[in-house]
């Protein structure tokens, strides 16, 4: 028994060892293939960090969709706008681009055929409308729900604030107003597997406002929707098994085709098996 207690001992200081020099867990996993692959040879491997690496770059666009959209939808709308107030475009061409404007900011209703969820082009640009009513023409209910902002004649500044300093999430989650979640006709659905209809949760008042707001923003948060798998061992002495781990949150599995596709990718790269091994974590609110 005292044996097998200290290989224990001797095998956990091993992996602690290894995993201290490969940075384990590392979430990045294209860099750790970059860095510590068997079988890659040196032009591969830059392959690999060219891939990474714009993959990087693309990376805070996909964090920024409601945003960008939003920002550009109103500042062109704007711009439109004093332009065809001081004579510089014609009636014809205010026409044209207003009806292109409308479609883009289109949001059909649950039940029209071409609903597939929130316009981002939509909500982004009734949130920028939104800021700047707020500032502009308040309501007792703006000033109670931002009051650092609400009457501020200068919109511009709150609206600059805003395109510098958030994310699609914190925006919403800042942003979203009452009167905005009544005008999108908002609501929470709760999915429970133990019950056997869908359940309204969260509805138009003081706390549903707020939940509504907080569930809409988690919606644009990438750390929940994208999966969360990390290289947590590598033995380069051993086996060479490149061993992953899924972290399953809210009880939302990989698809089965689409982790075996990757893995299968994922072997070439490395030379040798990898494995993928889910772990239950429960979802925080």
């Amino acid at each position: 028994t005292l044996g097998r207690d200290k290989l224990e001992l001797v095998e956990d200081a091993d992996f602690s060892a290894r995993r201290k020099q490969m940075n384990l867990p590392q979430e990045n996993v294209l860099y750790f293939l970059e860095k510590h692959s068997p079988v890659l040879e040196a032009w591969q491997c830059e392959l690999l960090r060219i891939v990474r690496m714009l993959a990087q770059y693309f990376y805070p666009q996909k964090q920024t969709k409601v945003m960008n959209e939003g920002c550009a939808t109103f500042v062109h709308y704007y711009i439109i706008n004093k332009l065809y107030e001081q004579g510089q475009i014609t009636e014809g061409a205010f026409m044209e681009i207003m009806h292109s404007h409308t479609n883009v900011v289109l949001q059909p209703e649950f039940d029209d055929p071409r609903f597939s969820g929130l316009n981002p082009y939509a909500l982004g640009f009734a949130m920028m409308q939104d800021i700047r009513r707020i500032c502009q023409d308040p309501t007792d209910e703006d000033r109670e729900w931002f009051p650092d902002f609400a009457g501020d004649p200068d919109w511009r500044k709150v609206m600059r604030d805003a395109w510098a300093n958030y994310r699609d999430e914190s925006f919403i989650q800042q942003f979203l107003s009452p009167h905005l979640i009544r005008k999108f006709k908002l609501f929470t659905l709760t999915n429970d597997a133990d019950l056997p209809n869908l359940v309204v949760s969260q509805i138009h008042n003081r706390a549903g406002y707020k939940a509504i707001r907080r569930d809409l923003a988690k919606q644009y948060d990438l750390a929940y929707l994208e999966p969360d798998i990390q290289v947590t061992d590598a033995d380069l002495r051993g086996d060479r098994e490149l061993k992953l781990t899924h972290t399953v949150r809210d009880g939302i599995h990989l698809d089965e085709e689409d982790q075996e596709e990757v893995l299968k990718h994922l072997r070439r790269l490395w030379g040798y098996d990898v494995s993928l091994d889910a772990v239950e974590t429960a979802f925080e609110n």
